[in-house]
């Protein structure tokens, strides 16, 4: 019996069309974004109306999909790869990445196994220990990869409830929570959202959270924290999501390798301050931790997705994380199936590797460096502007500013967005609505921030103009 869309679809690939097709979109799509608008315009989100259909009987003409994509999708996507996306701390991609991620599609990867991908194994057995030695971490230090900080944290904290309970001769795996020993949460009072909700999904409670009181920038004051023991976890933070700021972690971390408490550290972005020379004093200390959480896709500018979780006690990671079956090919190379939660996954370790090999730790540093110093020259031409002022100390790469009043702030974001010129979000700080600027792309120069800046004081001028209006 013939079968029409194999046929269809082998010479797809034969012939190679469409994919010459969505390369030529991809570097006319490159050649552009750094100098548009960041983003989308009313046109573009008004036209993504042309998506609304039933779904298709019959198959569809594949050059068409893509031609439809290209040319209703890429105006109708947000600029996070340019220089001037300063939201939700989204990093840019480095080009070496960009163009490994497309090799790795090609590939179709699922390194759950080795012998489902021998090269996925390889490299994420490379990349481990370029992480170790790149974080100064711990020789026996382990690492997953997954999607994010949001999966790293929840990996993190289920390691490090295996092995209290563990230790207290508790089978978390065999006999679940009920009735298990009571494991404490300690974490200060602006721990990030993602650990909350690992704390969740983990059964652990937020109800049994003890908080601890931060500073002005949003560090946990060391002598605020409670007593520790052997059946705590504490969850300390390496940038704090609005400031920046970096916990105390040798203090801290002393304390708590002296009361035998698992510290994870949740370093979504922060934690890449480890590699810079010039930076690496808002991490000392960070190697007497028990587990780290790290994204690629935020300061080290991988291509979305890209998670790491690091953990000293290889035997709790695994054994949190595991998984079996009879029809599973166990190997004497790495499986990484024993390090993540997922067993199918993409090979997100391609890019990974491709810009760690590219950029070296020469070039992290001064790629990362350069992030930090954009970010001191946003703050310092910010101030500059009547009105505006800067609410944090700038020792990473996050800017807070504020204006007069909450009105005129919501208003100049509002603005701001509208501009598009640039694009961030708001936030609370101290009690007060403010504007949170993350500066995280390789591609963000002297001129981009100059241009954002000016970009912010015509909106402040608008929302003056309009708040003077409303007023008479």
């Amino acid at each position: 019996m013939k079968n029409k869309i194999q046929d269809k679809m082998f010479l797809e690939i034969r012939n190679k069309e469409i994919f010459n097709q969505v390369q030529h979109y991809s570097f006319e799509y490159l050649e552009r974004v750094f100098d548009r608008n960041v983003y989308p315009t009313e046109e573009a989100l008004n036209d993504l109306s042309i998506f609304d259909e039933e779904f298709p009987f019959d198959s569809t003409n594949a050059k068409s999909v893509i031609e439809q994509l290209n040319k209703y999708g890429s105006p109708a996507t947000t600029a996070t790869l340019g220089g001037r996306y300063f939201g939700f701390v989204c990093g840019s991609a480095v080009p070496v990445g960009l163009a490994a991620k497309n090799l790795g599609t090609y590939w179709d990867q699922a390194p759950a196994m080795n012998v489902l991908s021998p090269i996925g194994s390889k490299l994420e057995s490379l990349v481990e220990k370029w992480l170790v030695d790149l974080f100064n971490l711990p020789q026996n230090t382990s690492a997953g990869f997954v999607s994010g900080t949001s999966t790293a944290n929840l990996c993190g904290l289920a390691a490090a409830r295996y092995r209290i309970l563990q230790s207290n001769h508790w089978d978390i795996n065999e006999k679940g929570l009920r009735n298990s020993p009571k494991i404490r949460i300690v974490t200060g009072k602006q721990a990030h959202s993602t650990v909350l909700k690992a704390i969740v999904v983990l059964g652990l409670g937020k109800e049994n959270i003890e908080w601890v009181d931060v500073d002005k920038q949003g560090r946990i004051i060391p002598e605020s924290i409670p007593e520790l023991d052997e059946n705590t976890i504490l969850i300390l933070q390496a940038g704090n999501v609005n400031s920046g700021a970096f916990d105390d972690f040798e203090i801290i971390c002393e304390k708590a390798k002296k009361a035998n408490t698992w510290v994870h550290i949740d370093g979504a972005f922060g934690l890449w301050a480890q590699a810079v020379s010039e930076l690496k004093y808002l991490t000392k200390g960070i190697e007497n931790a028990s587990s780290w959480a790290v994204d690629g896709h935020k300061t080290l500018n991988t291509p979305y997705d890209c998670g790491i979780i690091l953990c000293s006690d290889q035997e709790a990671m695994t054994s949190a994380l595991h998984m079996s079956g009879s029809y599973m090919v166990e190997s004497t190379e790495r499986d990484g199936m024993f390090y993540t939660p997922e067993m199918s996954r993409r090979a997100r370790i391609i890019e990974l590797w491709s810009i760690m090999k590219y950029l070296g730790k020469n070039g992290i540093d001064e790629m990362i460096l350069t992030m930090h110093q954009r970010a001191k020259q946003f703050a310092e031409e910010i101030v500059k502007i009547k009105g505006c002022y800067v609410e944090n100390d700038i020792v990473f790469n996050q800017v807070i500013v504020r204006c007069d009043s909450d009105k005129i702030t919501e208003q100049v974001l509002r603005n701001i967005q509208i501009l598009r010129e640039c694009w961030l979000g708001g936030s609370i700080w101290s009690g007060k609505k403010v504007l949170r600027v993350s500066i995280c792309s390789w591609a963000t120069t002297e001129n981009d921030i100059t241009k954002s800046v000016k970009s912010f004081k015509k909106a402040l001028e608008l929302a003056i103009t309009n708040t003077n209006t409303s007023n008479r």
